[in-house]
């Protein structure tokens, strides 16, 4: 998902959001702070219904303030992360304010209810302007987010140790119930435009997606060009709105389309008052991953153009010279006829023994170019077979994205190491202290089938954890993971070897197709093959049966629990 088409926290939102959160964290002890990225902080609050953790971002494309799950350990040692543990320790929430239509939120924090307030956490949702800050008891930052400098806001510079000044005032009208439906009107029609710009313009806390919510259909509609029923009922919507901002009556209510509302139930979305914070939480983090993933694939494939590109060149090369060694016969033939003349001179005998050195040292490379060109070989279907991993990866709407971001970071450092080889010494050192994880699903029969996700883990199911009886399963002449029934650890039927062979048609190349050949060959039958990268293996013999890819995408939905692969270098 781009980030220009993802809902922004807005002031509905917001406080939307602090109203959940106000009757669960407040009052609760802070207890622990990492920052998972550079413009992220994950807070740990405890109160007496349990562990509740806040996140707190000042991405500029997805500014936020939301419940997450409880995170897994990562940032604790970050600079802001320390200063904040050592700033807030055994300190209290006592309140979360926000005045007015503004997006900022302080969390203030004291010893204990009722005490004065010792600091003042600053959450600035603004955009590109966002920001956070820690405040002292005198309200000078003491640690921040980002340092805003004279050449990047001349209006607002901001840095350790200032004063902590509040964003300037909001430009429009604040909204108000108590303003009549003429005046309401009057603002809207002061200037002929687009309704949604007439909206944002004329009051604050305005955003793009309330804009819709309240105008709909007539969004794009010229103020001048409204009837008096789209007024009436454009008036209702509005006061709708406020009301449920005055009474602080919120309903969150997702659509298919990948839309949110607070404060309205909409006819196609599932409303829901419990656990607002937390439903959004799991909601930004499900679209952020994603699109995540989706950069992160589109880096892997360039990367892995610009190797492709390199290697065909360099084995291109190879290739025209081992067609040029041919000439060795030619010029051994010119040099037997200066010989064979009936008394040569010097010169020409000199000639003719160029001509042999030329020859012999022709034939000579053959040797080393059909080495250098295997080698080159390898490496483009080493390519080949990593860019058939990151179809299976984008193909498998199955798996939460979390794990498909995981294995193609796993992935991305493979080819790293195997296609850098400056990394190669480390990266080896790392595989050894690291186990690949590959998928594993379990037939009806409680058989376990391995599914090798990268090249570390089709290695390890098919070579270095294979056990005799195991079976081996891949497409036939087409890129594909490794796929291995543990027949060693069980008795097998038709079934099982079905359901295998249904996944290595799954997660091949030719998983498009109705049905796909699929080689079934006894692991002790694989033997790796010298100097290739891992997981390239030739095999002796073999059976080939049909697997069809859309059944093996049903035995993955009807898997209760399967067991996906982590990172395994």
């Amino acid at each position: 998902m781009a980030g220009s088409t993802l809902q922004q926290i807005d002031l509905t939102t917001l406080r939307a959001l602090l109203w959940d959160l106000r009757s669960r964290v407040l009052p609760s002890r802070f207890e622990k702070a990492q920052q998972p990225d550079s413009s992220t902080l994950q807070l740990g609050f405890r109160s007496l219904q349990g562990m509740t953790w806040l996140e707190l971002s000042w991405q500029a494309d997805c500014p936020r303030l939301v419940e997450i799950s409880a995170p897994a350990k990562v940032g604790a040692g970050s600079t802001l992360a320390q200063q904040l543990q050592h700033g807030l320790r055994q300190l209290a929430l006592v309140e979360l304010r926000q005045q007015g239509f503004e997006r900022v939120v302080e969390f203030r924090m004291a010893a204990r209810p009722g005490d004065a307030v010792q600091r003042t956490l600053v959450l600035e949702l603004m955009g590109r302007h966002s920001n956070l800050l820690l405040l002292d008891e005198a309200r000078r930052v003491i640690a921040l987010g980002r340092q805003v400098r004279t050449h990047q806001s001349r209006v607002r510079p901001i840095s350790t140790g200032d004063t902590y000044v509040p964003p300037p005032s909001l430009a429009g009208h604040p909204p108000s119930l108590d303003e009549s439906v003429d005046r309401w009107k009057e603002r809207l029609q002061l200037l002929p435009l687009p309704l949604k710009q007439a909206l944002q313009q004329s009051y604050q806390g305005i955003s793009p997606s309330l804009a819709e919510q309240l105008a709909g259909h007539l969004l794009t509609t010229s103020v001048d060009a409204l009837s008096e029923q789209d007024w009436t009922a454009l008036h209702r919507r509005w006061r709708q709105w406020l009301s449920s901002l005055a009474s602080e009556q919120f309903s969150l209510s997702l659509s298919p389309s990948g839309r949110y509302s607070v404060w309205c139930d909409c006819s196609d979305g599932h409303p829901t008052n419990r656990h607002l914070a937390l439903t959004l939480g799991d909601w930004y983090s499900q679209r952020l991953n994603q699109r995540q993933l989706t950069q992160h694939v589109h880096d892997v494939r360039q990367r892995l153009k610009r190797w492709q590109g390199k290697e065909q060149a360099v084995f291109d090369d190879q290739s025209r010279r081992l067609e040029d060694t041919t000439d060795a016969d030619v010029l051994q033939q010119k040099a037997d006829m200066i010989l064979c003349l009936p008394a040569p001179n010097r010169d020409q005998v000199d000639e003719a023994q160029k001509l042999y050195r030329r020859a012999k040292k022709l034939r000579r490379s053959v040797a080393i170019l059909q080495e250098r060109q295997a080698y080159h070989r390898q490496r483009l279907d080493l390519i080949d077979q990593s860019e058939a991993f990151i179809d299976d990866l984008e193909a498998a709407g199955w798996e939460a994205v979390e794990q498909r971001l995981l294995a193609l970071q796993t992935l991305r450092l493979e080819l790293d190491e195997l296609l850098t080889p400056a990394n190669r010494r480390e990266q080896r050192r790392q595989q050894r202290t690291q186990r690949p994880a590959p998928l594993e699903v379990a037939t009806l029969n409680g058989v376990t089938v391995q599914v090798g996700r990268n090249h570390r883990q089709n290695e390890w199911i098919s070579l270095r954890h294979a056990r005799g009886g195991d079976l081996w399963f891949h497409a036939q002449e087409c890129p594909g993971s490794h796929v291995v029934l543990k027949a060693s650890e069980a008795l097998v039927d038709d079934a099982d070897i079905q359901v295998a062979a249904d996944l290595a048609a799954l997660f091949s190349r030719g998983r498009g197709n109705v049905r796909v050949p699929i080689v079934m060959v006894p692991t002790d039958d694989l033997q790796r093959i010298a100097g290739a990268g891992p997981g390239t293996v030739r095999h002796r013999g073999g059976d080939v049966l049909w697997g069809d890819p859309q059944r093996g995408r049903r035995h993955l939905g009807a898997a209760e629990a399967p067991s996906l692969g982590g990172p395994g270098v």
